[in-house]
């Protein structure tokens, strides 16, 4: 089959599934399942196809790296969310999050075991550093018809494009630029818009919880690709990733009812069923 129609067929399907399943069970678990490499993946996967593996190794490198600016996104939008309306937030993130891509592309370049570590500690760090004790709110915005089709829309037009280009902006760019925000974006705005600052935070922890699956994914497809090969090492990195996000998605779910029983959140649930 031509890659192209390939990358036409699978990217949709990825896509608009995790899109589907966000919207069923909660802002916190959209955020979670954006964290899985649900566009960088797919870049990988397609680029291994067509390069060689001394290029796609670079890129899973490269890709890593955007861990530092997920997380800083992350941090940057949930505080200015809780002073700006969403157009100043996501200005702000998105200017710190191509800040640090530029830092990474130009000046770091580290090695696989302290780049997956320094990653999970940015990841910790990202989690106690988010703000807590933010109330919902809530108003009518609501998705429309053609919201998740837009999404699908977007993202596979961008793993097309980013794979296409690949040989002409270099495969640790092509990394970096793998871990776009994307849906984090586009999920984390709706969110705001529809129950403030705790709702935009809410997809960015989830967010963040998720990035553990996205650190075992490209952890072990960069161990197993030159030494395996493309089919084993895709096969390990996924099922590594499902055994990671099983756990975090646990963690997420305590952490949530834990949040839920507390006494100021039982009294913000009390205001709401009054209204």
């Amino acid at each position: 089959m031509n890659i192209f129609v390939l990358k036409l067929i699978l990217a949709p399907i990825i896509l608009g599934g995790a899109s589907l399943a966000g919207r069923r069970w909660g802002h916190a678990v959209s955020g979670w399942l954006v964290g899985l490499p649900l566009t960088s993946g797919p870049i990988i996967f397609f680029l291994s196809l067509s390069r060689e593996t001394t290029f796609v190794s670079s890129t899973i490198l490269g890709t890593l790296s955007g861990g530092f600016s997920l997380v800083a996104f992350c941090l940057v939008y949930a505080w200015l969310a809780m002073r700006f309306r969403w157009l100043l937030a996501l200005t702000g993130s998105m200017l710190i999050y191509f800040g640090i891509v530029a830092l990474m592309q130009n000046f770091v370049i580290v090695p696989l075991a302290p780049l997956i570590a320094g990653v999970a500690f940015a990841i910790l760090l990202g989690l106690w550093l988010m703000p807590k004790g933010t109330q919902l709110e809530s108003n009518d915005v609501r998705p429309g018809r053609w919201d998740i089709p837009a999404r699908i829309l977007l993202g596979t037009s961008f793993i097309i494009l980013l794979t296409e280009i690949a040989p002409f902006i270099g495969a640790r760019l092509t990394g970096l630029l793998a871990t776009i925000p994307l849906y984090t974006a586009i999920l984390t705005v709706f969110a705001h818009r529809l129950q403030g600052a705790a709702g935009a935070a809410s997809v960015l922890r989830g967010l963040l919880f998720g990035l553990f699956g996205f650190l075992g994914f490209f952890l072990t497809l960069s161990l197993l690709i030159e030494r395996a090969g493309i089919t084993i090492g895709f096969l390990a990195a996924s099922a590594a990733t499902l055994l990671i996000q099983g756990i975090t998605l646990l963690v997420l779910r305590i952490e949530h009812q834990s949040e839920t029983l507390a006494p100021g959140a039982s009294a913000g649930v009390s205001k709401e069923k009054q209204r």
